[in-house]
């Protein structure tokens, strides 16, 4: 069986915010993750992408949102496009009219933290 695979948006090379936290947390649970920030080349040894549309992964598992509101609703389309099973709406990331948005699009919305579904505390990733 392959991997599950998982879509950062908004992955980020700062090892305290949720968008570095969910790549460690999604690599330690097993899945492929690919990273999504185009200012930044890697994250956490991975390939990082500049844009969704860079990702090679044909319907992802998962895309896991650590972006401003405004910046998530410029992007909706693209998000349906790539046919994710899941599409997480971290805290913060989410706007009443992105998440009313993204249903009238058919987009499977899930409105949670993903680090904390795959089994971890986003405390636990801290760098002591």
């Amino acid at each position: 069986m392959s991997k599950p695979t998982a879509i950062i948006l908004g992955a980020s090379t700062d090892r305290q915010k949720f968008g570095n936290k969910s790549v460690r947390a999604h690599l330690a649970q097993g899945y492929d993750v690919y990273p999504v920030n185009p200012k930044a080349e890697t994250i956490e040894g991975l390939t990082a992408y500049a844009s969704l549309a860079d990702v090679p992964c044909e319907r992802p598992d998962r895309i896991s949102i650590y972006l401003p509101p405004q910046v998530g609703m410029a992007l909706l389309e693209e998000i349906r496009d790539k046919q994710a099973n899941e599409v997480w709406f971290n805290p913060g990331s989410e706007s009443p009219e992105l998440l009313q948005r993204a249903e009238e699009l058919g987009v499977n919305v899930i409105q949670a933290c993903s680090i904390v579904d795959v089994g971890m505390s986003p405390s636990a990733l801290d760098d002591e």
